[in-house]
């Protein structure tokens, strides 16, 4: 005698609530996802009539140097009587030949800092040098 099963086992997995699901973890990762920049030190650049925007972010590093004598170098502490500075650069500018350095320096800098600082890059084999300015209102 042959025995007839009633009910049959679903294997089936749901996949009703799945669109939702995926929706809320895309939303969850582009609300807690941050695109950081360097912040650097407060300065307050100078202002220049003319300026030329650098066409691509990619290959740049920025150095900041505050008013107090302070510097940031892709927000590290670096110094030119530690040569911090000089390691700093020479690390960054043999990862990428094509660097281009920015200088962000407070008006209020004295320029013999600043000499010293490109100085430190000169050695480092950092040669394009960016200074940075804020554009002038007339």
């Amino acid at each position: 005698m042959k025995f007839n099963r009633k009910s049959k086992v679903k294997s089936d997995i749901p996949t009703a609530s799945l669109p939702d699901i995926i929706f809320m973890l895309l939303f969850f990762f582009m609300v807690t996802t941050v695109l950081r920049l360097f912040e650097g030190l407060p300065v307050d650049l100078p202002e220049a009539m003319k300026i030329q925007k650098i066409e691509s972010r990619r290959h740049t590093s920025y150095l900041w140097i505050s008013s107090k004598g302070l510097m940031s170098f892709d927000d590290a502490r670096v110094s030119v009587n530690d040569e911090s500075l000089y390691r700093s650069a020479s690390n960054r500018v043999n990862s990428d030949p094509q660097l281009t350095m920015s200088l962000k320096y407070d008006k209020k800098v004295p320029m013999e800092l600043i000499n010293d600082a490109n100085n430190e890059l000169r050695k480092a084999n950092a040669l394009r040098v960016n200074f940075a300015t804020g554009l002038k209102v007339r």
